[in-house]
């Protein structure tokens, strides 16, 4: 179910012309039996030039929508005798692959090299193929220098020393890497958009707004801000609420832009950050209105009865607290081909569980739960926004970020997005108060959260 055609192209590096070719008929012979349930037309560019068209749909499709360039042998015979099911990312990572066209596509791809089943003939003859695909320069395949820095240390008790080890190894990549691609206010979250065709800038300024009306921000009130990130929200609620806001954060480099940032923006009396695990928060009833924006994933399931202990604790009663987070579509945080790549490459303390679990936690932890408000779309649109800035401002990304972390980046949001848009994960926004005697600490109508307010001629919602 393949065509195959010669193109021009270099050699490889380390073998001569008619050897790399002798190995790229081999190679082709072996992808054609990889690719051939492949639901789906692709090109294939091999290391000598051969352009491979594979897949059920090629030999009717017009031109597919991305080609995957392979740069040595070394990834095809990997494909067969390689054990980790992350080898497809290690080798993008390390420039072994690359990709031509629709990333988002070529992502799909995963799927199909899950589910590849050979017969037993096939199988023997594509380990056969693939051992005498060994090439000068393989050695590196599944070893390579950069492998060791693409990974963060693992994460098993959700200690605070492994907490903060996890952010810094997620955050503090560098502040201007992340200005390239967030939006104005650097909002590293859902956005909130009216429409699909509504800018990342404006749909992140919704969604400040958003949660500002949802805890029902009052001149004068105490607003705790869990994850604090760049300083957004509580830069946000003090100036168009009101509010006397306090951020905490694990990420050193978030804690210098964001106290630069209160400073530029006059804010000093009424803003203050601190970097500070939430388990060392002190007081009781300290707060009216507590937000924890993306941060909740951090924590560790097994932590979670802490981290909401902790919030209630330093929640005045009849007080609001909004948590908002990603779930996914199944109990627990189990291991599989996702839960690995994230963990090892992106979020090392990263958990998820499905959101009628952290609802029954919430309420475990004394808790009143008043809405829950789902904004799966959002989040996909989001990192779309995210991936389309990222690339576009590639070349600036590279003076920041080595070539490998840049790739991490792009293949981590890509991948989300397509999670998002598939439904196996969402993100919920759940407001909750600590109950009060009876008291119903919110209005009888949502109808408060559209009408005009503070902050709407800024572009709120």
């Amino acid at each position: 179910m393949s065509d195959l055609t010669r193109t021009g192209g270099s050699m490889s590096r380390h073998e001569p012309g008619a050897v790399a070719h002798r190995r790229a008929d081999e190679a082709s012979d072996l992808l054609q039996r990889l690719f051939r349930s492949f639901d789906g037309s692709l090109a294939l560019r091999l290391w000598n030039g051969t352009t491979l068209r594979l897949g059920n749909a090629a030999p009717h499709a017009s031109d597919p929508l991305f080609t995957l360039v392979c740069h040595h042998p070394g990834f095809v015979r990997s494909m067969v005798l390689g054990r980790d099911p992350l080898r497809l990312a290690e080798a993008y990572f390390r420039g072994d692959i690359d990709v031509e066209g629709d990333f988002f596509a070529a992502l799909c791809l995963k799927d199909h090299l899950h589910s590849i089943r050979l017969s037993l003939r096939d199988r023997l003859g594509a380990l056969f193929t693939a051992l005498r695909l060994h090439a000068p320069g393989d050695a590196r395949l599944g070893s390579g220098s950069h492998r060791s820095t693409l990974q963060g240390h693992a994460v098993k008790a959700h200690s605070r020393t492994e907490n903060r080890a996890a952010i810094s190894f997620h955050y503090d990549v560098s502040n201007e890497f992340y200005r390239l691609w967030l939006d104005e206010e650097r909002v590293y979250s859902c956005a909130y958009f009216t429409s699909p065709d509504e800018s990342l800038d404006q749909a992140q300024r919704n969604k400040l707004e958003h949660v500002c009306r949802k805890l029902r921000l009052q001149p004068g009130e105490r607003l705790l801000d869990i994850g604090c990130g760049w300083g957004a929200l509580v830069c946000w609620a003090a100036g168009h609420h009101g509010v006397r806001a306090h951020g905490i954060t694990l990420s050193r480099q978030q804690l210098e832009f964001a106290q630069r940032r209160i400073l530029d923006e006059g804010l000093q009396d009424r803003v203050s950050v601190e970097l500070r695990d939430y388990r060392d928060l002190e007081g009781v009833g300290v707060f009216d209105k507590v937000s924890s924006i993306g941060m909740f994933e951090h924590v560790g399931l097994a932590n979670l009865p802490t981290y909401l202990a902790t919030v209630r604790r330093v929640l005045r009663p009849g007080g609001l607290f909004l948590n908002h987070g990603i779930t996914h579509d199944e109990e627990g945080w189990n291991k599989s081909v996702a839960s690995e790549f994230i963990n090892r490459y992106v979020f090392p303390d990263g958990e998820l569980d499905c959101v009628s679990n952290i609802q029954l936690g919430m309420e475990r932890a004394g808790f009143e739960i008043h809405d829950v408000e789902g904004l799966r779309p959002h989040y996909a649109l989001t990192l779309r926004h995210w991936v389309r800035r990222l690339e576009a401002n590639r070349d600036a990304a590279l003076r920041e970020v080595d070539e490998p972390t840049y790739r991490v980046w792009r293949l981590y949001m890509a991948a989300c997005a397509l999670d998002f848009e598939a439904g196996t994960t969402g993100i919920y926004q759940i407001l909750a108060s600590r109950p009060n005697r009876g008291e119903w600490p919110v209005p009888w109508s949502r109808g408060d959260l559209y009408a005009g307010r503070v902050g709407a001629q800024e572009g709120a919602v």
